[in-house]
C-alpha cells in the first residue's frame, strides 16, 4: 500500500492518494480542493481510481469532489450514511460561508459502523466517530487509520459547529480509536501524522 499526502483546498486539508501496489487500484481521502498535480500523479502512475472517500462533510474536505468526478467519471463517492444532510446542504457544510461558492455532494455509497470495502488488496473498515460532525467517520486499514478531523497530533477536531459534540467526540476517540494497537499510524485531516500510542499518552484533550 502506497500513501501520498497532497494537501489541497483553501485550508490545505491533508488529501491522501492511496494505491494498492499489486493491482494499481486506488482511492482519494478528503479532496479539499481540485489539484492538477493529483490528476497528473494518478494518470502518470496509471492508478485505477475507484473511490473518493469522505471522513465528513465540511467544505474544506469536499471542495474537490465534483472536479475529480469530472476527471474520473467512474469514481464512486463513499461517505457515512449519517452525513448525507451535511454533504448535500451548502449551509450546513459551510461552503457558502467559507468560500462564497455553494458545494453539495451526493454520496454514491453510504456506509455504517463495521462496513468494509476492498480496493484491490486493501481492505478498508469504516467506524463511525461522531463528535466533530454528527456523521463523521474514520477509515481503518492495515496499521493505519485515516482520522479526518476526529483526532489530530496532540489535539482533536473542534466541536462548536453544527452537529458537533465534545462528549461524543471524546467517546468516539476512546471507544473507536484508542482500542486500536498502539503502533497504528494516525493520518489526520490536518497537521502531521501520529500514532495511537502517542495520543493515548500525550493528547491533553481526551
Amino acid at each position: 500500500m502506497n500513501i501520498e499526502n497532497m494537501p489541497s483546498g483553501f485550508l490545505m486539508v491533508n488529501t491522501y492518494l492511496v494505491t494498492d501496489e499489486d493491482t494499481n487500484k486506488g482511492f482519494i481521502v478528503d479532496p479539499g480542493g481540485y489539484d492538477i498535480k493529483m490528476v497528473k500523479k494518478i494518470r502518470e502512475s496509471n492508478v485505477d481510481l475507484e473511490y473518493i472517500i469522505l471522513t465528513h462533510g465540511h467544505s474544506d474536505h469536499i471542495g474537490g469532489v465534483e472536479e475529480y468526478q469530472n476527471e474520473f467519471p467512474d469514481v464512486k463517492v463513499v461517505a457515512s450514511k449519517y452525513e448525507t444532510e451535511m454533504l448535500e446542504d451548502p449551509e450546513l457544510n459551510q461552503s457558502k460561508m467559507w468560500t462564497g461558492v455553494p458545494v453539495a455532494v451526493k454520496a454514491d455509497i453510504t456506509v455504517d459502523e463495521g462496513d468494509t470495502l476492498d480496493v484491490g488488496g486493501i481492505k478498508l473498515r469504516f467506524t463511525m466517530t461522531p463528535g466533530h460532525t454528527k456523521g463523521g467517520m474514520c477509515i481503518i486499514t492495515d496499521g493505519v487509520v485515516f482520522s479526518g478531523d476526529t483526532l489530530f497530533c496532540a489535539s482533536v477536531g473542534r466541536t462548536d459547529f453544527a452537529g458537533g459534540s465534545f462528549d461524543d467526540l471524546a467517546k468516539s476517540v476512546h471507544e473507536k480509536l484508542f482500542v486500536l494497537p498502539d503502533e497504528t499510524k494516525v493520518l489526520p485531516g490536518h497537521m502531521g501524522p501520529t500514532t495511537i500510542g502517542f495520543e493515548k499518552e500525550h493528547n491533553p484533550f481526551v
